[in-house]
């Protein structure tokens, strides 16, 4: 939200309240809200007409309440790659959890409902997404990481799996030396340390910095 325009955002939301509750929180904070949609298949019919800056949907939606959501979410991944998507759940979805990351190495964020109580980080959350960052709750870490077969990261140190599982949370590299109380020079040479033992070198595609989240989490291969 550069030069005084508004982000264009979708929310894909069966809650009244909640719904309510995200509309007011956003339009108070600069967002323009350009649709609301109850169920999976109005979310994707509104996507398609108004081409959101960025998605905010639940996980589960009507009619069955399981996974409409998040199969929305992955179908506007498919059909619209460059409209960025931030999941909301009461629960870690694991595979579908994967399966969006491995959809597209950026503008994604999996957040769980019940831990986002903070609404300045969450609002962060929401525009690190839209920018083309990631946004990922650390529960949802976790359980990815117990998805995870033969360990890809037996190489690093545990500082570096420090720095690499807040770099997974979609921290920035002064958050990442605040949390673990050193320099941001110490962060950098860890996360050049990170990509060489994973063997991410300057010519791969695609961004290092997501490829190593992706190869931690496990949703891509070694």
């Amino acid at each position: 939200m550069t030069g005084g325009q508004r982000l264009r955002v979708v929310i894909g939301e069966d809650s009244v309240l909640l719904l309510a509750g995200l509309v007011k929180l956003l339009e108070s904070s600069g967002f323009e809200i350009a649709a609301t949609a109850g169920d999976g298949d109005a979310l994707v019919a509104a996507v398609e007409r108004e081409q959101p800056a960025l998605v905010l949907a639940d996980v589960r939606m009507p009619p069955t309440h399981t996974d409409e959501g998040i199969r929305a979410a992955l179908t506007i991944r498919a059909r619209w790659p460059g409209i960025a998507i931030l999941v909301l759940s009461q629960y870690v979805e694991e595979r579908y959890a994967a399966d969006l990351l491995s959809a597209n190495t950026s503008s994604v964020g999996y957040l769980l409902k019940d831990r986002v109580a903070d609404v300045t980080e969450f609002l962060e959350a929401l525009r690190r997404v839209a920018s083309g960052g990631t946004a990922l709750d650390p529960e949802v870490v976790a359980q990815l990481l117990l998805r995870r077969g033969a360990d890809p990261l037996a190489a690093l140190t545990q500082r570096e799996r420090d720095v690499l599982a807040l770099m997974a949370e979609g921290r920035a590299n002064p958050e990442i030396a605040a949390a673990l109380v050193i320099t941001e020079s110490a962060v950098s040479k860890h996360i050049n340390s990170i990509f060489t033992k994973l063997n991410l070198h300057q010519g791969d595609a695609g961004n290092r910095r997501v490829l190593a989240v992706l190869r931690y989490l496990g949703a891509a291969p070694a």
